[in-house]
């Protein structure tokens, strides 16, 4: 390849030259495909294969917590519902077994 050739065409890896979002004397070494910003070493972390940046990883871990959080909820609130449920069929089978027989005579 010619280096005027060579010239037109520009980089395939968009990480050559690219510089870290918080440090910007640094190299960046990988892009977070979360939020598509390039960081160094110390910046990224690995999660399920990918590299990932601190700022995504704890959104993902708070969106996590907040799934759990909302589990918990609906089963407290099916229990109190089923609870609730029980609770009004049980005085309403005493109140109906209060009633005298010759009622229905």
């Amino acid at each position: 390849m010619t280096p005027a050739l060579h010239a037109e065409y520009p980089p395939r890896n968009p990480i050559i030259n690219q510089r870290c979002w918080r440090h910007s004397s640094r190299e960046a070494v990988a892009r977070c495909p979360e939020c598509a910003r390039f960081f160094c070493r110390e910046c990224v972390v690995e999660h399920l294969g990918r590299m990932i940046c601190s700022d995504c990883m704890a959104r993902k871990t708070a969106e996590a917590a907040a799934g759990r959080f909302s589990t918990a909820r609906w089963s407290v609130f099916a229990a109190g519902g089923f609870l609730l449920a029980w609770v009004i069929f049980y005085y309403l089978g005493v109140m109906l077994a209060r009633v005298p027989s010759d009622f229905f005579e």
